[in-house]
């Protein structure tokens, strides 16, 4: 019964209101901090996106007659919801460098959820997809305080990985982004409306039309599964080409604190918060948030 009810819950369109804008103060930086938020949630959740675009394109896409946006999931299973801009991304300005580092956007994050927990008197589940994923265990293991667990979600990095050093001191090139880059992800077909990749790529476009620059990304050799004391859940998109099980694995069997769970979403791939297995991926996360809580 739990499950047909979920069901008809995603396949009935919602209008929701447009998320509420803050600005938090990081070190001096300001962080564009979005917000949809439900009466009494059951818990807050805050969800850092990829390396190319920003949190609306990814997180709260609008398109009419569909329901696509993962921060109304969220809201509809009784979560509040945050998604923060990383420097360079949407709302968010550059660094005053122009660039953007691993260990810098941690701290951002461990910003921003010590903001949360603040605002909120709890701590807030971290939910990270691709990039966001990665930045998300080296937030997790750096500043662990105010995090009540951490989701990997379309987790590209192998275990083991050596990232050479990159000090790169010249200016970042600012690349314009391009439509053919917003849809590469969109893989499996009829997991999702054309007319969904159409909005996907406008909305991606207008949020994010430079493409951000990241140096010193050796700093990602920190990454390190056993230094993980949170909760963590890892998402695995069947099809993801960025996500592999062998690394999946090796990283599940390091994480020390019993409380973790590895899911494979059955039918989707990098970008499956955006298509079909959505419902599948929205469940395996609350579900995971209630197991932890009891």
């Amino acid at each position: 019964m739990k499950l047909i009810l979920l069901s008809l819950l995603f396949l009935v369109p919602v209008s929701f209101a447009a998320p509420k804008l803050h600005t938090v103060d990081a070190d001096g930086h300001p962080i564009a901090v979005w917000e949809k938020s439900v009466k009494n949630p059951k818990g807050h959740i805050l969800l850092h996106h990829g390396r190319t675009w920003s949190s609306l394109p990814d997180f709260d896409l609008q398109v009419e007659g569909e329901d696509l946006s993962l921060m109304d999931g969220f809201n509809k299973m009784g979560y509040s919801v945050w998604a923060m801009d990383a420097r360079g991304y949407g709302k968010t300005p550059r660094d005053s460098s122009g660039w953007n580092t691993p260990d810098r956007s941690a701290k951002d994050i461990a910003i921003v959820l010590e903001w949360l927990y603040k605002r909120n008197g709890e701590k807030t589940h971290l939910w990270g997809w691709s990039m966001g994923s990665m930045l998300g265990q080296l937030a997790a293991q750096k500043y662990p305080g105010h995090m009540a667990s951490v989701t990997l979600f379309g987790y590209p990095w192998a275990p083991g990985t050596v990232v050479p050093e990159d000090n790169n001191a010249g200016d970042p090139p600012k690349r314009p982004t391009t439509a053919k880059a917003a849809a590469e992800d969109f893989i499996t077909p009829g997991s999702i409306s054309r007319k969904a990749i159409d909005e996907y790529v406008r909305h991606a476009l207008e949020a994010d039309p430079v493409r951000m620059d990241w140096r010193r990304q050796h700093e990602y050799n920190q990454l390190d599964g056993k230094k993980v004391s949170v909760p963590v859940l890892l998402l695995q998109a069947e099809f993801d080409p960025l996500a592999k099980t062998e690394a999946h694995a090796n990283l599940f069997s390091d994480l020390p604190n019993a409380h973790k769970q590895w899911v494979v979403l059955k039918g989707g791939d990098h970008a499956a918060l955006l298509e079909t297995p959505r419902a599948r991926l929205i469940a395996a996360t609350v579900n995971f948030y209630e197991w932890i809580e009891k």
